[in-house]
């Protein structure tokens, strides 16, 4: 390896070290969100499934939650993305939110399988460019 293969595989080091933290990041914020959906769906089965004046426990967010009875309401409004908000009939927002719990599952595996792709073509690079060093330290 010369001196600019050199360079171009620090270089390239670097670049999948910050892409690596990105997708990093990206993971964290789709975990986030998968876990808000499936509360989601999780709420909406439960009053799906509530008798009216049944007490329930409904999430609030931040791992806080509100005593609440059932009053037979058949409807919730769920976003749909871009700040957009829709009523829909109970048992339709839940399996709107299946299918979002579904895709953000799928997106989150896709990131996972990049960063294991990227990490491996990192440790490589990392590994040649370790060698090199060593081979130059003779």
């Amino acid at each position: 390896m010369n001196d600019d293969e050199l360079r171009q595989a620090l270089y390239a080091l670097d670049v999948y070290k910050a892409q690596l933290d990105g997708f990093a990041q990206q993971a964290q914020i789709l975990q986030m969100s998968l876990e808000e959906a499936v509360r989601a769906r999780e709420t909406l089965k439960a009053l799906l499934d509530a008798k009216e004046g049944e007490e329930l426990l409904i999430p609030i967010g931040a791992q806080s939650f509100v005593y609440a009875r059932a009053a037979g309401i058949n409807k919730a409004i769920i976003g749909i993305g871009n700040r957009v908000s829709v009523e829909k009939e109970l048992s339709d927002a839940a399996t709107y939110m299946d299918g979002s719990v579904k895709e953000i599952t799928e997106v989150l595996k896709k990131t996972g399988d990049s960063i294991t792709e990227m990490d491996a073509h990192a440790k490589n690079i990392s590994l040649a460019v370790q060698q090199e060093y060593q081979r130059r330290q003779q």
